[in-house]
């Protein structure tokens, strides 16, 4: 369209800062056009709980989407698993976790107020009222959730929502193991919620207490567990860096000794330099076989592999791969988040890659004539079994530009009236605000290739 209110030689970036004023930008950006809005809003919210809206579902989905064509269906060596999210004591007991995950709690004796004691800044002043000495001793603090399955509350009754997917995937070995006819190495995959009641969640949906992670547990040959160990930290730190997170705000860390879990002979986190700093977004764990041997110890039954073609019998060491999906999510929206101006105002685009992008496409007819409107809702027909699109008919066409731009669309495609002559239309590239003409019979396939699909 020779009349396309945009121009990209016209623009020129703006420097976005990586401090809080980024963090309130994409925040606000997040509420405004449907990403993430905070839970029970018109009760006063609920602290720490998050809904994701219209748009924050579908960039959820498409990272859960891209961890999983990664992890599974693009290997033969992975299969997948949706284990409960209520489980018995018997399994907590076995893992460790009724004994072991906990947090150190101290109360602010002036203020009331609660923390971690190991997250402290100074271990003898409330950060929230300054008082000095104010804390009370610490105790442990269990952070999984407990509930009663049935109608009536006892012991007996006694269950826990997961604070982790891993052992649904351990406690069934056998059951997949036997199913799918895999031998080690193999890995069992899983994609689900999991609750841990965090004494001080914060920073949007980086720690709440209701969230979703992404988690692979990989048997191995005991000897083969460093090998697997060095190449799945590769693996998953390069997994981000391929959908768009810029090498310099990522990094591998080793944890130190003092660090590892008792299970644990290695373990590194893929960290994202966040707004305000280095935080976690997936640890990939070597845990030996810990969990295994747990398992089959508590529960009396067999959790081991028999190699036939060497006649022995022995117990997988594990190599897991844990994210977070809304971490992950928040990252993605962090990194692409920039600024730039076009034509002296300010143009907000999420560079996101094709892959994550909530939609790939948006129908936009320059007008709501009756005239166009057939024609746009047939492009729309036509796309939708290949993509999710967004079909917009209202404002001015380079409002609804800015508003696709935010939403991370990388592309539009516009209907005009010389469509109803040349049965074409234009599409428009998001990052550099490019347009090109293409014929409707061509469209799709055209779109599928520039998408990468």
């Amino acid at each position: 369209m020779s009349d396309a209110p945009d121009a990209a030689d016209a623009s020129r970036p703006i420097e976005v800062p990586n401090d809080d004023t980024l963090m309130e930008k994409v925040v606000g950006l997040a509420k405004r056009r449907g990403f993430v809005f905070p839970s029970a809003e018109i009760y006063g919210g609920f602290r720490s709980t998050y809904d994701y809206g219209p748009i924050g579902v579908l960039l959820l989905r498409n990272v859960k989407d891209a961890w999983w064509r990664a992890m599974v269906q693009l290997r033969d060596d992975v299969v997948g698993l949706d284990a409960a999210i209520l489980s018995p004591p018997a399994v907590w007991e076995a893992s460790g976790h009724l004994r072991n995950f906990t947090d150190p709690l101290v109360d602010c004796r002036q203020c009331k107020e609660r923390f971690r004691q190991d997250n402290l800044p100074d271990p003898t002043t409330c950060p929230n009222c300054g008082a000095k000495d104010s804390f009370t001793e610490a105790r442990q603090f269990n952070l999984m959730f407990k509930t009663h399955a049935g109608p009536i509350e006892s012991d007996a009754a006694v269950a826990y929502l997961r604070p982790e997917t891993a052992q649904g995937m351990f406690i069934n070995f056998s059951n997949v193991l036997n199913a799918s006819r895999k031998k080690p190495p193999f890995g069992i995959a899983q994609v689900g919620k999991s609750f841990r009641n965090e004494i001080t969640p914060g920073n949007f949906v980086f720690r709440t207490r209701e969230f979703e992670q992404m988690e692979m547990e990989y048997f191995v040959p005991p000897e083969e567990a460093l090998r697997w160990y060095e190449y799945w930290c590769r693996a998953r730190h390069d997994w981000y860096v391929e959908l768009g997170i810029p090498e310099a705000k990522l990094r591998l860390r080793a944890h130190d000794p003092d660090e590892l879990s008792h299970y644990s002979s290695g373990t590194s986190d893929v960290e994202f330099l966040f707004p305000w700093g280095w935080g976690e977004l997936e640890g990939i764990a070597n845990r030996g076989d810990y969990d295994l041997t747990q398992h089959a110890t508590h529960s009396g039954e067999k959790l081991d592999y028999f190699d036939q073609a060497t006649n022995t019998r022995y117990t997988p060491h594990v190599i897991e791969p844990a994210a977070g999906a809304t971490r992950a999510m928040m990252a993605f929206l962090l990194a692409a988040y920039d600024e730039e101006l076009v034509r002296g105002e300010v143009r907000t685009v999420l560079r996101l890659h094709p892959r994550l992008a909530p939609y790939k496409v948006a129908v936009l007819p320059l007008s709501k004539k009756d005239t166009l409107t057939p024609v746009a809702r047939d492009v729309l027909a036509r796309l939708q079994p290949h993509v999710m699109c967004d079909y917009d008919e209202t404002q001015a066409i380079g409002r609804r530009y800015r508003r696709q731009d935010e939403l991370g669309t990388p592309y539009c495609v516009t209907i005009d009236f010389d469509s109803l002559e040349d049965r074409a239309v234009t599409i428009r590239e998001r990052d550099t605000m490019a347009q090109e003409r293409v014929p409707i019979e061509e469209l799709a396939e055209h779109l599928r290739a520039k998408l990468g699909l």
